[in-house]
């Protein structure tokens, strides 16, 4: 948060809206969507898009995330923290539309960020980390909005499916509506060849995933990324609770070291 206030300090603009007044105009909820900007020290460099996880009407931007962003920084590269649509205003697929947007804003703005607009990793926790995983997809991912491939997919503790959650999403977000959506997709049945190639982790103490059946989590997710020969790492940490972020004072702390050079 210091190294924000620095910037801002500095005359750097932090915060920026991804979508234009004319798009917020059309719809309302689009003006929630934003990223905040963590410049790198040199120019051309490369960046990572991050997302957190959220609870049902919060993101947890400044828990999962500014520690992400600062140790990114450090290491020379150039991060922004997204703030994705949540309830009620996530309905329609409405955050991987949010993802998509930033990409291309980040793309359109390159030279102003300072960043290379191709090999970008996307980084998500928790049920950012399902979001991520399908930005990465065929079937609802960046080709569907004509964006470059991501250089690789960094993902902790993400969720792998919502099992008995999908209905009661249904009822209050698209009530009566059979299409597909985020929300009912489980992440490993959409795992192909060419997905990109993938950082994942979990804790065998996150009691969160626990509650969701973490067999049908990260597991499942793993077996689908080697029946599809996916380049990838995955670890299994005894002690790294849900939401630790980067890691500190657990078993997985150190990953983000790790999963850069994976990037790299």
């Amino acid at each position: 948060l210091n190294l924000l206030i620095e910037n801002y300090n500095a005359g750097v603009q932090i915060t920026y809206k991804i979508y234009s007044e004319q798009e917020i105009a059309e719809d309302s909820s689009r003006n929630d969507a934003e990223i905040y900007y963590y410049p790198a020290s040199t120019p051309n460099a490369k960046y990572a898009l991050i997302l957190s996880g959220n609870v049902v009407t919060r993101t947890a931007e400044v828990k999962e995330c500014v520690s992400t962003a600062y140790q990114l920084h450090q290491m020379g590269y150039a991060a922004f923290v997204m703030r994705y649509r949540i309830y009620p205003d996530n309905d329609q697929n409405a955050p991987l539309d949010d993802i998509a947007q930033a990409v291309q804003y980040i793309t359109d703005h390159a030279q102003q960020f300072g960043v290379q607009a191709e090999d970008y990793a996307v980084i998500g926790h928790s049920a950012g980390g399902q979001l991520t995983g399908l930005f990465g997809s065929d079937a609802l991912g960046y080709k569907n909005y004509g964006l470059p491939k991501p250089g690789a997919m960094l993902l902790g503790y993400p969720v792998n499916t919502f099992l008995e959650f999908k209905p009661v999403y249904n009822i209050l977000l698209d009530p009566g509506v059979c299409k597909q959506r985020y929300y009912k997709m489980t992440l490993s049945d959409y795992i192909t060849p060419d997905y990109p190639p993938t950082y994942h982790w979990y804790g065998k103490n996150d009691m969160t995933l626990m509650t969701m059946c973490w067999s049908a989590q990260g597991p499942v997710l793993e077996k689908a990324l080697a029946r599809n020969h996916v380049t990838h790492i995955y670890h299994v940490y005894d002690d790294a609770p849900h939401a630790v972020a980067a890691g500190k004072g657990t078993d997985a702390e150190g990953w983000l070291n790790e999963a850069v050079a994976f990037w790299e």
